[in-house]
Formats: structure tokens, sequence, C-alpha cells
């Protein structure tokens, strides 16, 4: 539907849209917020430059990369190097904090409100700031979780206590064999959680995070507010298409954007629409 019609970039300047969207959030009955990877670029989970030097140096100087994204792509020829290569990723993108408050700002600006959380962010952040886990919806896995590669069966399993050893144990790029993570039904590798294929097990707390967000959708009325953050193009009918579909049937409705140099809406509903054309950080911070 959209993919067809006329989008439009941001109106009016920075501080009015900010204005405008603190008045948004101050009078809405709910605000559902949806995030992509740019929120948490914003919060300083960049993949490159000093953070990638700072954890990743040695595998780039052995195997070429220069960003911790190819380095999940290299064909590492053994198991032993592939999961010293992820525990370590896994590590400094899910079991440490963000470098900047950017997710802990959010929560206490809508704690106080009715929200839910769509995102196809797999770093667990939201929670680590504090929004209600029961609010959330994860749609894309989660690092923190292990799968069946085959799969052979529907059940993800928390993977931090092996991780944290494969970190501390490895040596010269390789973790020791004994670690290398075996599906306990079938036998098989144990993967990552995350949706790349149609291998992804969506377990049952996904269909039940997905249920409480369908609801959620389905019984709030009055002013809802769709707050999108920092979500791109790779995968948009997960959050940025709903929203300009919900809001264009919801007269009530707002939809607000905040996206560094993606910052549009349909002209479908560009009355309805807040774009802030700038870094999500900074914008909340204004907002406070």
């Amino acid at each position: 539907m959209f993919s067809r019609m006329k989008i439009t970039a941001s109106t009016g300047n920075y501080s009015d849209n900010i204005k405008r969207l603190k008045k948004a959030l101050a009078e809405c009955d709910a605000v559902v917020i949806g995030a992509g990877a740019g929120l948490s670029t914003s919060a300083g989970f960049v993949y490159s430059g000093e953070r990638f030097e700072k954890y990743f140096s040695d595998f780039g100087k052995k195997y070429g990369f220069k960003d911790m994204y190819s380095g999940g792509f290299y064909p590492y020829q053994t198991k032993e190097e592939f999961w010293a290569y992820w525990s370590r990723y896994i590590f400094v993108n899910r079991y440490t904090d963000a470098p900047k408050p950017v997710y802990n700002e959010l929560f206490d600006l809508v704690k106080d409100k009715d929200y839910f959380v769509i995102t196809t962010n797999v770093d667990h952040c939201f929670q680590k700031a504090g929004f209600d886990k029961k609010r959330l919806f994860y749609t894309q896995g989660d690092y923190g979780l292990f799968q069946c590669s085959v799969p052979c069966h529907d059940k993800t399993y928390e993977n931090e206590e092996i991780i944290r050893r494969m970190v501390e144990e490895q040596k010269d790029m390789r973790i020791p064999t004994e670690l290398i993570p075996k599906c306990p039904v079938c036998g098989k590798p144990m993967t990552m959680n995350l949706r790349s294929d149609d291998k992804f097990v969506e377990d049952e707390g996904w269909h039940e995070a997905a249920a409480r967000y369908e609801n959620f959708l389905r019984t709030r009325k009055g002013k809802v507010l769709f707050l999108e953050l920092g979500v791109g193009y790779n995968t948009p009918v997960i959050i940025k298409y709903p929203f300009w579909q919900m809001t264009a049937k919801d007269p009530d409705a707002t939809y607000a954007c905040i996206n560094y140099g993606e910052a549009v809406t349909p002209e479908e509903i560009a009355d309805r629409s807040i774009c802030i054309d700038g870094d999500i950080g900074e914008a909340i911070e204004k907002l406070k």
C-alpha cells in the first residue's frame, strides 16, 4: 500500500517538532513504541571503529574484517573459532550495558504511560533499562537465547552462563571443544535465536508476547501515539508500515518518527505525523 504512495520528509523546524512530540506524549492515552537498530546505535552499540578495535582487534587482524557485522558472516573453519567470535560478540552486545543511557532516558519518558514496545533489536536493552517484560515483543529473537540449529523442537535456552565461560576460557581466538553448545534433544549444533531464515524458533514466550501486543493494539482507544525510533527499511513490514496503516485507520492517532536521515511519512497521514530528523538520544534529551 504505502510503497506506491508519495512519501514526504520532515516538515517544520526541529524545535517545533520536539514541542509537538512533547505535547503528543503528554496528551496521549497510550503509546506504542516501535524500535529499530537506530535506537541502539544512538545508545552507543556501534559495530565498527573504536568499539570494534576495543573488543575484536585480534579477530580483525587475523581474519581481515573491520567491523563486528562482517565478523558474524566470516566462514570460520572450526566451531571453536566460530564460538570464540560469537561468544565475545554476544557478551559485549547483550551482557554489557550500552555506553549511553538512551534507553534509560526513554523509559523515564514513558514509564508512567500506558505503553507497549515492539522491536527488531535483539540486545535486551529495553529490559535492562527497566521496561516491563510483559510490555515487550522482541520479534527477531534475542542474543541471550540459543536454539537447535535444525531445529528439532520449538524451545529456546538461556545462554549467559555458557557465553561467559566461552569468553573467559577462550585462547588464541578458540574456545575449548567441550564448550561447543549442542542441542540437548538431538545432539546437533546449537545456534543463536536470531531470525535469519525459516529455521528461527518462535517459542512459547515469543507467541505469548505476540498475543499481548495484539491485545494491546486491539483494546487501546482514544489518543494513541505510534512512536517509531530508528527503524529503517530492512524489515519495514514489521513496524514502519503497520504504524502508518494503523495511524491512517484511526483519526485520533498520531505517528511520530525520530530517525537520522530517514524521518518520513506518507502524505496521507502527514497532518498527524511528527518527523524528527536527528539523533534519537539528543531528541530524547530535548523531550525531557
